[in-house]
């Protein structure tokens, strides 16, 4: 497991949750790190909302057998939609994926903020089908309006975390989901 050195020296930290699979070696290699998350999940780009809900119950499933702290935010795809019209034929790791990236850090920079987190940081972060580039520069502008949270940029795919993800996947018997969440990476 790889040693964190989170910014500031700070331990208190909200994690911005996309789905199980992705969280698991994460949080895992946070806990190792003396680090303990509240995970934040907010996703309203996920479509349909049944594979919202089976995203969720697995995440749920996941920091419940840790004993820790999960935050269920609002699931509105209706707003998401609305915010990301105009990109709907944009490519993966595109338009698209910057805007909904900068829609999801923004809320949990604002709750980080109004709940006393001075990190948070993204699962998104781990997955090898979306740029880290867009995600660092999401999060960035995400806390800039929020000068008492910080964004932790990490690249939380090196340091054997992806190997251990693919074995905590088996482990736990995730639902391992097939596409990023939103109808357009569903379709395309």
């Amino acid at each position: 497991m790889i040693k964190l050195t989170p910014p500031h020296g700070e331990h208190n930290v909200l994690l911005h949750c996309c789905c199980a699979p992705c969280s698991s070696a994460i949080i895992e290699c946070l806990l190792a790190n003396d680090i303990r998350p509240t995970v934040f999940y907010y996703n309203p780009n996920i479509y349909p909302l049944e594979e919202y809900e089976m995203r969720k119950a697995e995440a749920i499933r996941f920091v419940d057998s840790l004993h820790l702290d999960f935050v269920d935010a609002d699931y509105n795809h209706d707003a998401w939609r609305t915010d990301v019209a105009g990109l709907e034929y944009e490519p993966e790791r595109g338009k698209r994926c910057l805007q909904c990236f900068r829609l999801r850090l923004t809320e949990t920079a604002r709750y980080a903020a109004e709940h006393g987190f001075t990190l948070f940081t993204t699962t998104l972060a781990s997955s090898r089908w979306k740029r880290l580039e867009q995600i660092n520069e999401a999060g960035r502008q995400a806390a800039a309006p929020y000068p008492s949270t910080t964004f932790w940029e990490q690249n939380w795919r090196k340091g054997g975390l992806q190997e251990r993800r693919n074995e905590l996947l088996r482990e736990y018997a995730f639902y391992n989901q097939q596409y990023c969440g939103c109808e357009f990476s569903f379709l395309h």
